[in-house]
Formats: C-alpha cells, sequence, structure tokens
C-alpha cells in the first residue's frame, strides 16, 4: 500500500481512538473541573461500562444490533448509579478533601475491578457489533461500524455541550464549578450537583466503553490506559474545558494512530508524555484553560 493510502487508514484509526477518548477524557474534566476530585477510578467505570455491555450483549438473543443497543442504554445507567452510590457513600463522607479523595478513589478502582474479576473472570471476551458492513474506498475496505463510533461519540459530545451551555442543568454546575460557596449562598444544592456530575462523568466513560468494546473485547484491566490517556487530555486540554478536552482528544488520539502505525505505540505514549511535560511548564492551565485568579 502507498504512503497516501496508509496514512489515510492510519488517520481514520486515529479519529476512532480519539472519539473514544473524548468521551472518557470529557467524564474525567468535568468532575475534576466541578468538583476539584481526581478521580483515580475512572478508569475503572470504563472498564465495568465494557463488562456490562457484554453481559447484557450476550443475555440477549436476536440479532446483535439489538443486544447492542440495550447495552448502551442500560450500561451508562448501572454504572452512573455505581457512581452515585460511591459519591454518596465515600468522597461524601471525606467532604471532598483532595487527598481524601485519591486515597478513596484508589480503594473505589481496586473493589470494582477486583469484582469484576470475581464475576466475569480474567477471560477478554467480545462483543459481537450491531452491523457487518464494509465502507469501500478506492484503496480498501474499511469498517461502517469504526465510523459510526465516530459519529456517536460526535452526537454525545454535542449534547453534553448543549447541557452544559443551554440549559439551566448546566448553569447549576458552571456556578458551582466557579464558586462553590457562593452557588450554596444563592441555594444551590452543591453536594446534589456534586452527586450527579460524578454520575455523569462516570456514565459518558460508559457509553465510550460501549461504543469500543465491539472493537477491543471487553477485559476486567482494560480501564488503565483509558484513565492515563484521559489525565493526558485533559491536563493538554484545560481543566473543565469541552472544547479543550475535545481539541487535545483529536491531536492525542490522531498522533497516537498515525504514529503506532509507521513507527510503534511506545513512540506514541512517550511523545504524549512529553507533551504533558511541555504543557505544564509553559502553560499549566492547558490549552484552552483559564488561569487561576
Amino acid at each position: 500500500m502507498a504512503f497516501g493510502p496508509y496514512f489515510f487508514l492510519a488517520t481514520l484509526e486515529g479519529l476512532v481512538m480519539a472519539a473514544v477518548l473524548a468521551l472518557t477524557a470529557l467524564g474525567l474534566s468535568l468532575v475534576f473541573g466541578v468538583m476539584r476530585v481526581v478521580n483515580v477510578a475512572h478508569g475503572e467505570f470504563f472498564m465495568l461500562g465494557a463488562v456490562l455491555a457484554w453481559a447484557v450483549a450476550t443475555s440477549i438473543s436476536g440479532h446483535p444490533a439489538l443486544g447492542f443497543l440495550v447495552a448502551l442504554v442500560i450500561s451508562p445507567l448501572v454504572v452512573g448509579a455505581v457512581a452515585l452510590a460511591s459519591e454518596r457513600l465515600v468522597l461524601k463522607r471525606v467532604n471532598y478533601n483532595p487527598e481524601a479523595t485519591i486515597v478513596a478513589t484508589i480503594g473505589i478502582l481496586y473493589i470494582i475491578q477486583q469484582l469484576a474479576l470475581t464475576f466475569y473472570g480474567p477471560d477478554a471476551r467480545p462483543v459481537v457489533a450491531p452491523f457487518d458492513y464494509r465502507i469501500r474506498f478506492p484503496w480498501f475496505g474499511y469498517s461502517a461500524y469504526k465510523l459510526s463510533v465516530i459519529a456517536a461519540s460526535a452526537i454525545v459530545l454535542a449534547a453534553t455541550w448543549y447541557l452544559l451551555s443551554r440549559t439551566r442543568i448546566g448553569l447549576v454546575m458552571r456556578a458551582t464549578q466557579f464558586d462553590a460557596e457562593t452557588a450554596t449562598a444563592f441555594g444551590i444544592p452543591v453536594d446534589r450537583v456534586y452527586a450527579g456530575v460524578f454520575a455523569l462523568g462516570a456514565m459518558l466513560a460508559a457509553v465510550a466503553a460501549v461504543l469500543i468494546v465491539p472493537i477491543q473485547q471487553a477485559h476486567y484491566l482494560m480501564g488503565h490506559d483509558p484513565l492515563l490517556l484521559s489525565f493526558i487530555v485533559v491536563i493538554i486540554g484545560g481543566l473543565g474545558s469541552l472544547r479543550g478536552t475535545t481539541v487535545a482528544a483529536l491531536l492525542i488520539g490522531l498522533s497516537d494512530g498515525i504514529i503506532s502505525v509507521f513507527f510503534s505505540p511506545t513512540l506514541a505514549k512517550i511523545i504524549a508524555t512529553m507533551a504533558v511535560a511541555l504543557v505544564l511548564v509553559f502553560r499549566p492551565q492547558g490549552l484552552f484553560g483559564v488561569s487561576a485568579r
């Protein structure tokens, strides 16, 4: 294959990764931006979404699309409920203390991981894609499902933008992010906002997991890389910035896909880490973040 088609294929693979990464990182960015909580368990919510997607999809007979669509609804709802319970029972009780929440979310990480290992097992298991169709380009055929992942991610990102920018719920979340004490003085139930944001962040990760699990098999250790890459995206894009998260996810996803195809995945991770170091040195608030006043 010539360089041009090969580069086009690598770009498509990078866009698929960027689409999933944007959703996962957006959930982490919302929690980090509104609650000032470093959610180390975010990757395990991603993993839990994938495992639940496998459980739901394989339990429903008939066309694979039916099981997948049900999983796309059920999995984020269950993960959101688990996240809500974790926030109410753990994070709220430590009063969202930055140091305590890191330790607490590490504990949540291992609890979810070990529960998945106990009930799901150590094996990686696939989920059948809802449709099996290849789009013919002049040089090769490409999975239509992978392209649908990009489209679905764009729809969810647009819906999240609308929620944050054009609704009363988004206004309340932004007010809480800007100044929680003032928001409390104006009658905003900050603790409920925190609970909702934490659940929403986990649900976004679960949606990303359901979308990717027909491409990458569900495994109880699959949450590590999404967590690391999400932190990289949040740092580069800027704390709590939807635009920054999207742009950074595109940069990291495309670079990872292209560099992994032409060179090696290890080099891609090294370059991403170097980019984080440069951002922290020259623009600590991120590309689209706002400096603390």
